[in-house]
């Protein structure tokens, strides 16, 4: 082999092996955010929808008033969160209207798993991930 040929075969394989180099960079920096499945809390906070606050009664002829912030995927979910407001307090007080002041104190999580997954139900764009209790008063 003539020197040109060498030095063209070996300059091409540097070449392949800093582009295969850096294709597993940036696979692997990108990857550990999408591998745990998780968002970010800046993420968490710009799909957020706060829903209005409710009041209703509960079994018991108790009132309860709460509040949730709602957590989605993108900002189209958010957007159809806020047209959505008043499935949601529909939802919120069906719900709400079988529990007894027992179930309101203790099974607040129970109460935000069914609101998360009513809401996928209905969601035709996007998907809710969380929803936190930000306000909770019985009286």
């Amino acid at each position: 082999m003539s020197k040109v040929v060498k030095i063209a075969v070996t300059s091409i394989i540097t070449l392949l092996v800093g582009v295969v180099a850096t294709l597993i960079i940036v696979i692997y920096v990108n990857e550990p955010e999408q591998a745990s499945g998780e968002q970010s809390i800046d993420d968490m906070v710009s799909h957020s929808y706060e829903t209005p606050e409710v009041t209703t009664d509960i079994m018991d002829n108790r009132y309860v008033q709460v509040q949730f912030q709602v957590i989605a995927d993108d900002n189209d979910a958010i957007d159809e969160l806020e047209k959505r407001d008043f499935q949601i307090t529909n939802l919120l007080i069906k719900e709400l209207a079988v529990m007894e002041v027992d179930d309101f104190q203790t099974g607040l999580d129970d109460l935000e798993e069914t609101l998360k997954v009513n809401l996928n139900e209905i969601m035709t764009e996007g998907t809710v991930t969380e929803v936190y209790t930000i306000k909770k008063i019985l009286q």
